[in-house]
């Protein structure tokens, strides 16, 4: 019952996009903290260190912080201290939880214990923790709604600071190591296991002396995992020997005791600002250079296609206008190219059901992309309001059922279509449906591994509910009043008798045109995916949304100009099967955008095990699906206003 109840909570609170969301720009109230002899009510000296889900780059499983065997907190402190999740955050397995690691303000500690834990050979969750640190599993630990960083040196001295830090590190037998193991000598003994059961942790604090407010901000958290063997002579000297766990484990009845420890140091730093704290994370990440190069050579590629267009519009469409328009018998008689097939250029489309569907889904996905983008843009969806972009996209798309149902039958009725009832249904299930029962697969996989990221069945019969209770409603009314709409007018009449299409050259058939039309769209954004997929797959933070703004812009552009292109080359060519054809052209973004994925995944990531395999290429498809639906529409409705606009400006005798 307290999870039917906390799921209809997060089903309510998904309408309203809660507060938090609404009112986030860009970050969170701040915290003031004060030693203990000085606290109030507004000024605390408690600050509670939380624990996320930890995840890795060779697994795309994440797990719960007490699927481990780390220390944890009491079971009634866990439920009492547990912050509520919004849908963003369980659809993405973030499960943040209280620890029990206890700091005051301003009080250093030196190898303070927290717990210790003993285990045998054959103990399930010590092989559960081996098996975290051969794939490199990550701690994600929050303080004050700042991720805690772990900070080392790369090339050329820059610095980088990882928003969680290794569980450990293993070295394997050949003597292959993980960056946790490479950064430090200590831990090259083959065959082994590192646990890293000791952290140093850092955190700076902005003084209020001369501010406006009281008390001390936190600004930085940083981290140095260690892993500190347990010895009465050296005790957590940070300088004795690492704790080695061997990969075959003797039969000896031996046990292998595993100390946490922890030591802090509060620093103060007015140099850093309370509202620029998150910077030191982000300036590691690779810089905007990168991303202005990137947008550069998207304009460059629009340009190039803008002069194209401009010259067939100027040039080609002008005098092909001009010469069609006299009214000499001579001129008449010698119709060809674009104009030869007006008869046949508004001839509904072979399943123009699907097509109207298709489209009508993708108009719902554009809106939504634009309006997530612009939340994003104006700070309400940053990376320390987390799972607000995940809700936010949800919501969205939910709630721009109506316009899905609206365009969708107005071009149906516009081919002519009769079976109205299928185009409603096909509307409001058929891409929705794909994607639900492709995303129920993949949490079947989930939960039988036990992941973070599995969604309850509650929260899913939460989902289904603002699926068949929201959007297919909204779908259903806005079909409602397409169909109330007149068809949208050609400007020529269709002739009863379809017109052979010629034998084309190579260039101009179907499939070569389809193929080289994805390739410029996906030439503007291949550089902005690196940092997409690094941000999803690689647990970087993405904040880049002013970029990625301009750039889905550009996007835009690119695939209505791509679109118009070719399309205005087949019609020359007197082939004037257009409709799927301005779809499948710009939509073949997505498929390229899903061979940049397969080369991603082969290049950059580690991935060996067959679930996680499975799960990367799930996800991946149904963003290939989104980003094929996005572009698809937008090469269709340029084309269709292009095919219109042209064919208006003739006269047609």
């Amino acid at each position: 019952m307290t999870k039917f109840k906390s799921n209809i909570n997060l089903l309510l609170s998904t309408l309203l996009i809660s507060k938090s969301i609404a009112f986030y720009l860009p970050g969170i109230a701040p915290q003031s903290y004060c030693a203990v002899e000085n606290e109030t009510e507004e000024c605390k000296s408690d600050i509670p260190l939380l624990v996320n889900r930890l995840t890795s780059q060779d697994s795309v499983l994440p797990f719960e912080y007490t699927a481990f065997d780390f220390c944890q907190v009491e079971e009634k402190q866990l439920k009492k201290g547990s912050p509520s999740e919004n849908l963003g955050q369980v659809l993405f397995g973030e499960r943040i939880r209280p620890s029990p690691y206890s700091f005051k303000f301003n009080q250093d500690k030196t190898c303070e214990s927290v717990c210790t834990k003993e285990y045998t050979k054959d103990n399930d969750q010590l092989k559960f923790l081996k098996h975290g640190m051969m794939f490199s599993y990550e701690h994600h630990w929050i303080v004050d709604n700042m991720p805690v960083a772990w900070c080392y040196e790369i090339q050329n001295g820059n610095k980088y600071c990882n928003p969680g830090f290794p569980v450990g590190c293993y070295v394997t037998p050949a003597g292959k190591a993980k960056d946790a193991c490479v950064i430090s000598e200590r831990y090259s003994k083959a065959s082994h296991y590192y646990v890293f059961n000791h952290v140093d942790i850092i955190i700076s604090y902005h003084s209020g002396e001369g501010e406006s407010w009281t008390g001390s901000r936190l600004v930085q958290a940083k981290v140095e995992p260690k892993s500190i063997k347990d010895s009465d002579k050296n005790g957590c000297n940070p300088d004795s020997d690492p704790l080695e766990i061997p990969r075959i484990l003797k039969d000896d009845g031996t046990s292998y005791r595993v100390p946490y420890t922890y030591s802090i140091k509060f620093r103060k730093d007015n140099n850093i600002k309370w509202a620029s704290r998150w910077d030191y994370i982000l300036d590691s990440i690779p810089n905007s250079n990168i991303q202005w190069f990137s947008i550069l050579n998207s304009v460059v590629i629009v340009l190039f296609l803008s002069g194209m267009v401009a010259m067939i519009t100027i040039r080609s469409l002008h005098k092909d206008i001009a010469r069609y328009n006299q009214e000499t018998a001579d001129e008449a008689a010698e119709e060809f190219g674009w104009k030869l097939v007006h008869g046949d250029v508004f001839r509904a489309p072979r399943a123009s059901i699907l097509l109207a569907v298709l489209c009508g889904t993708g108009v719902q996905i554009m809106c939504m992309v634009f309006i997530t983008l612009l939340f994003a843009c104006f700070g309400f969806l940053s990376p320390a309001n987390r799972g607000a972009l995940g809700t936010c996209t949800i919501v969205v798309f939910i709630l721009l059922g109506t316009p899905a149902g609206y365009v969708s039958a107005r071009l149906y009725k516009t081919f002519g279509g009769e079976k109205w009832k299928t185009q409603v249904i096909l509307s409001a299930f058929l891409v929705s449906g794909v994607v639900f029962g492709v995303f129920f697969f993949m949490n079947m996989i989930l939960w039988n591994k036990g992941s973070s990221a599995a969604i309850p069945f509650t929260t899913l019969i939460a989902i289904l509910c603002l699926w068949l209770g929201i959007s297919t409603p909204l779908v259903f009314i806005g079909a409602y009043w397409g169909y109330k709409k007149n068809a949208i007018e050609h400007p020529v009449r269709t002739n009863p008798i379809p017109r052979q299409v010629p034998d084309q050259i190579f260039y101009t058939k179907p499939l070569p045109g389809i193929l080289m039309g994805g390739i410029l769209p996906f030439g503007c954004i291949f550089i902005q995916l690196f940092f997409i997929l690094n941000s999803i797959w690689a647990h970087q933070t993405y904040y880049m949304f002013g970029f990625l703004f301009l750039v889905t812009l550009i996007l835009v552009i690119t695939c209505s100009e791509t679109t118009i292109l070719l399309c205005y080359f087949h019609l020359a060519a007197e082939d004037y099967q257009w409709w799927w054809r301005s779809f499948l052209t710009s939509g073949m973004t997505g498929v390229y955008f899903f061979l940049y994925g397969v080369h991603f995944f082969n290049s950059k990531l580690e991935i060996t095990e067959t679930s996680s395999t499975m799960l990367y290429f799930g996800y991946m498809g149904i963003m290939t699906i989104m980003v094929v639906l996005f572009t698809g529409t937008i090469g269709f409705f340029a084309c269709f206003w292009f095919v219109t606009k042209i064919y208006s400006a003739v006269k047609v005798d």
